[in-house]
């Protein structure tokens, strides 16, 4: 019971991440199915299909790279915007913060369908033919709140006195921002820019209603639920998590190894 005791959280949290990781899992293991009937829902034979011939299936391709450059489009400005957001609310005091704070949240609040529909109602009223850019126009409003709030959280936790220290030591303002500033908050803005990617990538509910003819990966795969879901988009999703996950622990090394550096720099 003792080592029950001394060990109870690990044991929760290996649980719930092999919960977490289940479902890619067996998207993963079904990449590389032969299934026996149109639905790839079950295990028949080891096949390599999937991943030979990935764009064999028409309409896979060009909808995963319709919704890579909506997702990359969004993220771009979304994060652009949304950084700077974040620097005016933490580092400035005018009339109306607590308000834009409040606003901030409401895209995060709202549920999707509300949010959708009313973004629907708009562009039909302006005229605005409904397709790529209305989605992407779509997205990059929900993708900035989240921004917001993750390079927020980064900047009120960043020690002051590191930017003061620059400063006494004649470092200008532009200088301290390219050399302290911006390389402490470059971890908060690269996770809020991954996590609008996925955000934007994997939304499904904004797009269908704003899409108008454009088919994105998202409604591909609802739409190909009705008829069986091809083998090709299961290799299609393990290959976005592998590229993810590549990048994830790349940024993990990269600053792992900085932390080293500058840790011997200063015992040494």
């Amino acid at each position: 019971m003792s080592w029950l005791r001394k060990n109870l959280i690990p044991i929760i949290g290996i649980l719930v991440l092999v919960y977490l990781f289940i479902p890619i899992a067996v998207v993963a293991i079904l990449s590389f199915n032969k299934p026996a009937g149109k639905f790839n829902v079950a295990w028949n034979e080891f096949s390599l299909a999937g991943w030979q011939n990935i764009c064999g299936v028409p309409g896979v391709c060009s909808s995963f790279l319709t919704s890579i450059q909506i997702g990359f489009l969004s993220t771009l400005v979304g994060t652009l915007f949304g950084t700077m957001i974040a620097f005016g609310l933490v580092r400035y005091r005018f009339r109306g913060r607590s308000t834009t704070n409040l606003l901030i949240f409401l895209p995060m609040a709202t549920p999707e369908v509300v949010l959708g529909s009313s973004l629907l109602a708009l562009f039909l009223n302006l005229a605005f033919p409904l397709g790529f850019w209305t989605v992407t126009i779509a997205h990059i409003m929900f993708v900035i709140s989240f921004v917001v709030v993750t390079v927020k959280a980064r900047l009120q936790g960043m020690d002051p006195r590191l930017e003061e220290a620059a400063r006494d030591l004649y470092a200008d303002p532009r200088s301290t921002f390219r050399y302290v500033t911006f390389p402490l908050v470059l971890p908060g803005i690269l996770g809020a820019a991954l996590l609008g990617f996925s955000l934007s990538f994997d939304d499904y509910i904004i797009s269908a209603f704003n899409a108008g003819t454009l088919v994105t990966f998202p409604i591909y795969i609802w739409g190909a639920a009705q008829r069986g879901i091809p083998v090709q988009v299961n290799a299609l999703a393990t290959l976005v998590f592998l590229l993810t996950l590549a990048l994830v622990l790349t940024v993990q090394f990269v600053n792992s190894r900085r932390r080293r550096n500058l840790e011997r720099a200063v015992t040494g």
